[in-house]
């Protein structure tokens, strides 16, 4: 089921399965946010905003937007 990284649940793991090259930074493509990869939903902020993934062992902050831009298939 495809779906959209902002959708996991903390603790939740999926394969990144397409990115918006246009809305998404640079430097979390160079961080490994590219199609099959695995990420995890680590932690959110408390205000719903930034969320805390682990792509490929690195832990990155992701805002809810640009989260929104990262799809994936729920592993």
């Amino acid at each position: 089921m495809k779906s959209c990284s902002s959708e996991l649940k903390i603790g939740e793991t999926g394969i990144i399965t397409d990115v918006n090259l246009d809305e998404i930074p640079l430097k979390l493509i160079e961080m490994g946010c590219l199609p099959g990869n695995t990420i995890t939903l680590i932690q959110i902020a408390p205000l719903g905003d930034p969320y805390y993934f682990n792509v490929n062992d690195s832990h990155v902050a992701i805002r809810l937007e640009t989260a929104k831009q990262i799809t994936i298939t729920k592993a």
